[in-house]
């Protein structure tokens, strides 16, 4: 029997939270308590916000439904682990989808996991080797987690990073935000020691740490982080006018196409034309283009239509020497 009131709550509450409807007497003696105690404990479940419904009947019980506002969650061993680990293998490898939330939620449930889960979660995690897609480098959940807690505590985070040209440096900051492209996470900061906003790729950060120096956040240049990066990387790359016709309807086009590229305009029912400013090597633009699965014809610019004969050539070439090894 649970006499003590605050955990036999939480252990109603884990109990409601299986989505089912709970006869009074099954609950009952689950907490090894009478009806009329739980039946009090639903009534103080309901003063903290919680939307338990009851139903009357024989065949009546208790259910939690949805309410105006998510209330707090209460997980068992096995979930915690199932999702810690999900949230780690999306969050290191920048999965398209995967944005900022998902680390926030990740930060919030590694820092309440007993020591026992963290361990279960780091074995499962060294163990697997998830099947993910684009050339994005790996990055330890750790450091994004680091890095979140920073960002929502508006605390100041020193790391090591390592430029473009294998220079090394220690960077203090006041960091802003996270933000995913599908294929690299970056952080968005403050640079103190520079007086300038810089973004950084988290990949290539190492050893970061909170200092527990709080900071008044400051205001971006730009409105949005995403912009400030989509700026940032348009001035670190060439930029060019992209405008390529794809042989599918527009929502079809839309659907896998990158939001930084924009939105296709639909010809008609069967096709579409992009128009976009994009930067980077015109030969990783043909690959993304060639990624979406459908025909296009580059329009312009000639440079890139020449990547894209290039890539073809290529890929011909190479399907032409598989058929001729083949016995």
């Amino acid at each position: 029997m649970t006499t003590d009131t605050p955990a036999r709550l939480l252990q109603l509450l884990s109990l409601l939270q299986t989505p089912r409807e709970w006869p009074g007497g099954e609950l009952a003696d689950r907490l090894g308590v009478s009806r009329r105690t739980v039946r009090r404990d639903i009534e103080r479940l309901r003063d903290l916000g919680y939307p338990v419904q009851a139903t009357m009947g024989s065949d009546g019980g208790y259910r939690l439904v949805a309410g105006k506002a998510m209330p707090p969650l209460v997980l068992d061993d096995e979930e915690a682990v199932a999702i810690a680990v999900g949230l780690r293998a999306g969050a290191g490898h920048a999965l398209e989808g995967v944005d900022e939330a998902s680390v926030r939620a990740l930060a919030k449930l590694e820092q309440v996991l007993p020591g026992r889960l963290r361990h279960r979660v780091s074995v499962l995690q060294a163990a697997t080797t998830p099947l993910t897609s684009g050339d994005g480098a790996t990055i330890a959940p750790e450091t994004l987690t680091a890095m979140a807690s920073t960002v929502a505590g508006h605390e100041r985070l020193r790391f090591s990073y390592r430029a473009a040209d294998g220079t090394e440096s220690r960077r203090l900051t006041e960091p802003h935000r996270l933000v995913s492209t599908g294929r690299r996470w970056y952080l968005v900061a403050y640079d103190l020691d520079r007086a300038d906003w810089r973004t950084f790729r988290v990949d290539r950060v190492s050893d970061p740490f909170a200092t527990g120096a709080r900071f008044a956040p400051r205001e971006l240049p730009t409105g949005s982080a995403a912009e400030f990066l989509r700026r940032s990387m348009n001035r670190a790359h060439e930029s060019y006018e992209v405008v390529v016709t794809f042989a599918a309807p527009a929502a079809t086009v839309a659907a896998r196409l990158p939001h930084w590229m924009g939105a296709p305009e639909p010809l008609d029912e069967g096709s579409c034309r992009l128009r976009a400013t994009v930067s980077g090597p015109k030969d990783w633009t043909a690959v993304r283009l060639a990624m979406m699965g459908h025909a296009f014809t580059v329009q312009e610019p000639p440079e890139l239509a020449e990547a894209a004969r290039a890539l073809g050539a290529r890929l011909t070439d190479a399907a032409g020497a598989a058929g001729e090894a083949s016995p």
